[in-house]
């Protein structure tokens, strides 16, 4: 068995689908276009994407003697969707443990058995870290492409993945890159409730729900406060819409499953949610990263409540 397949099985064990090999080489065609994306200061305020511009352009800032990256997707679409019927939304990835904390243990437990098998070898692992682009190494690994809505497809699989990056100095054949296969299709342009992606293959973060949902603590501009349609945390719309998502497959990961508190939520029990439920519900999950006051506007926002029947964002529950 080659060191490739020796990866890729574990990998397997590790609950990721995909696995692929890209040459670590620096990300040059890309420094155009984030330069100026740096320079119209197009990130939302997320001073990551400016402070980590040179570690995402080249990997040998981040692991010297790197010589591989590797690219692994986790699948997170669920075996049953939440019902929506008087209720409020939120995405899919969120259901279960947080993404964090899953992913990056078994990227850690990867990582281990790469120093571990291969004498000498150094591995690091990232995952939604800010020093690496894993949308362009995983399509460079040959996982998938980066769709005219920004997210990763895998033609097989769909989108409905995280995905984990593992620099390291060993050397191995890489994978032929994927090509995009988006065509003339443009259902998540259309689909899109706040215009976000009026630019295909642009996510314009400042009209992003997803982003305004979870990222922005601030109040949310007049243009996007009536767009929420229901969604409270994140935005599955885009993906929702995609042809790809057909081959999606349910999930077998426990630690991804909602709680049985969080499927039995409604539209009313949202509206009186309170600190304590807040801290019951979500002890465990990304969603608790957003904050008990950012969910409960998000609420207001969502179920188009009148203004004198609103919750305030500062109610002491």
């Amino acid at each position: 068995m080659t060191t490739s397949e020796t990866i890729r099985l574990k990998s397997l064990e590790l609950g990721f689908l995909h696995c692929g090999f890209a040459r670590a080489e620096p990300l040059e065609s890309l420094r155009p276009w984030y330069q100026e994306f740096i320079r119209q200061k197009r990130y939302a305020g997320l001073a990551y994407l400016e402070r980590y511009a040179e570690q995402r352009l080249s990997p040998e800032l981040v692991l010297p003697g790197v010589r591989t990256v590797i690219a692994l997707l986790m699948n997170y679409f669920p075996p049953a969707v939440i019902p929506e019927k008087d209720n409020l939304i939120i995405s899919k990835y969120a259901y279960g443990k947080d993404d964090h904390v899953v992913v990056k243990e078994r990227l850690d437990q990867l990582a281990q058995f790469l120093t571990a098998t291969f004498p000498r070898c150094r591995a690091n692992c990232f995952y939604d870290s800010g020093m690496v682009l894993e949308k362009r190494w995983a399509q460079r690994c040959g996982t998938g492409w980066q769709g005219k809505n920004t997210v990763l497809i895998n033609r097989t699989g769909g989108s409905f993945y995280h995905i984990g990056i593992i620099l390291t100095d060993l050397d191995l054949p890489p994978d032929k890159p994927e090509t995009d296969r988006c065509g003339k299709c443009e259902l998540c342009i259309r689909a899109c409730p706040t215009g976000a992606l009026a630019t295909p293959y642009q996510l314009d973060l400042d009209r992003c729900l997803a982003y305004h949902s979870i990222e922005n603590k601030a109040e949310i501009p007049e243009e996007i406060r009536g767009k929420f349609q229901g969604r409270i945390f994140g935005c599955d719309t885009c993906q929702d819409v995609c042809p790809y998502n057909r081959f999606a497959r349910p999930h077998a990961e426990q630690e991804f499953l909602p709680s049985s508190g969080l499927q039995s939520m409604r539209k009313k029990d949202w509206l009186s949610l309170t600190r304590q439920e807040f801290d019951t519900l979500f002890k465990n999950s990304c969603v608790r990263r957003t904050g008990f006051q950012a969910l409960k506007r998000n609420i207001n926002l969502a179920a188009e409540l009148g203004e004198m029947t609103k919750i305030s964002p500062d109610s002491p529950n």
